[in-house]
């Protein structure tokens, strides 16, 4: 180098500074008594005392042994708890680390990836990070719109991200819709099915007898909502074995440790614990849509465990945002997914559906 030539690092490839960083729902309220999180869709009851001590045992067993590296037994659990075959099923760190995996083994430089427009973040995260091109589709009033997306297909289209039910919406699309949406796409045209909140729709399977019956279709489901093990990241994919066999191939061999997967396998099993989560999380959603909706609050039906409450514009709904904070209630902002006069609610415990109630009639009082 000659004097004063300034030394230039390593440049990334194309994509990775488009990237812009995740920004996960804020977990404090400054200067605000016993602030109750209700940013991030997490059961408010917590993991099941099964899993708690699953996490105890793995402990006692010693951290210095190296977990399994197939996921047999986990595995193994949810192909019996769901009636699923267990070599059709991948395990990961989190859903997340399931959709790198996807747009690491199937996409190119170049290659598309379509997600709609108020679709989760790391459905565009993920595929510039393997260099692909993400394209949004509309919606139609917050709903998954199949037209839209079969619209954008083109001969360079790889992968399709769906979340059903819905992120940060809440709403759903009906089985049809979603079957007309996988006959519709080419063969060559993976179909990912986001079920991290199918589990608190009755009787829903989350998309898993496409992914079981079509050579396309991969469903994803995670640990961090219904099981309230948000804090361990444990997702899980089901799909053709052809895919599942691709992606073990990119997937690093000890993603899981066994504190993961003993936690997973207890709480998967843990039936009454599920059922009765799933149970309270509807019977308070229901509640906190009537009391909000009486307040002249806006929301679409959610069949998540958490509510889009929708103001009259971006400076109401930041108000009513900074007004929550005030009283120790966090919500989350959704401007980031171009809803910005909406903020994104989890459903609570009693005692905290009954503050957020209350604060949000308050700041009605002050309009």
């Amino acid at each position: 180098m000659t004097q004063g030539e300034t030394r230039k690092g390593p440049t990334p490839k194309p994509g990775i500074l488009d990237i812009a960083l995740y920004v996960g729902g804020a977990a404090s309220a400054p200067g605000a008594e016993n602030p109750i999180k209700l940013s991030s869709n997490e059961n408010p009851f917590g993991a099941p005392e099964s899993a708690k001590a699953a996490i105890r045992e793995s402990l006692s067993e010693g951290v210095h042994r190296y977990p399994s590296t197939d996921h047999a037994s986990l595995r193994g659990a949810i192909g019996e708890v769901h009636g699923l075959e267990a070599d059709r099923i991948i395990c990961g760190v989190g859903s997340d680390e399931i959709f790198g995996m996807v747009c690491m083994a199937y996409l190119e430089p170049g290659d598309e990836a379509i997600h709609t427009r108020h679709g989760f973040a790391m459905y565009r995260i993920c595929t510039l990070w393997a260099g692909g091109v993400p394209v949004e589709v509309p919606e139609r009033e917050r709903v998954v719109d199949v037209d839209a997306i079969l619209s954008a297909v083109t001969e360079r289209t790889r992968l399709v991200f769906i979340a059903n039910p819905a992120n940060p919406s809440g709403t759903m699309m009906d089985e049809a819709e979603v079957l007309r949406l996988a006959d519709g796409l080419p063969e060559h045209v993976l179909l990912i099915l986001d079920g991290a909140y199918a589990e608190f729709v009755e009787g829903f399977d989350g998309g898993a007898d496409l992914a079981a019956t079509r050579p396309n279709v991969l469903m994803t489901r995670t640990f961090s909502k219904l099981y309230g093990l948000g804090g361990l990241r444990i997702g899980w994919a089901y799909g053709p074995r052809d895919v599942i066999d691709v992606l073990n191939r990119v997937r690093q061999p000890f993603n899981l440790s066994n504190t993961q997967l003993m936690a997973a396998e207890a709480a998967v099993r843990d039936r009454d614990w599920a059922e009765w989560c799933r149970t309270e999380n509807d019977r308070l959603r229901s509640r906190l849509t009537d009391d909000l909706r009486a307040l002249g609050i806006a929301m679409d039906t959610s069949y998540a465990n958490f509510v889009l409450a929708r103001f009259r514009d971006a400076v109401e709904a930041d108000a009513a945002h900074a007004h929550l904070m005030r009283a120790g209630l966090i919500t989350r902002k959704v401007a980031g997914y171009h809803i910005p006069e909406g903020l994104r609610i989890t459903v609570g415990d009693e005692a905290a559906c009954t503050r957020l109630a209350e604060a949000l009639a308050d700041f009605r009082a002050m309009a």
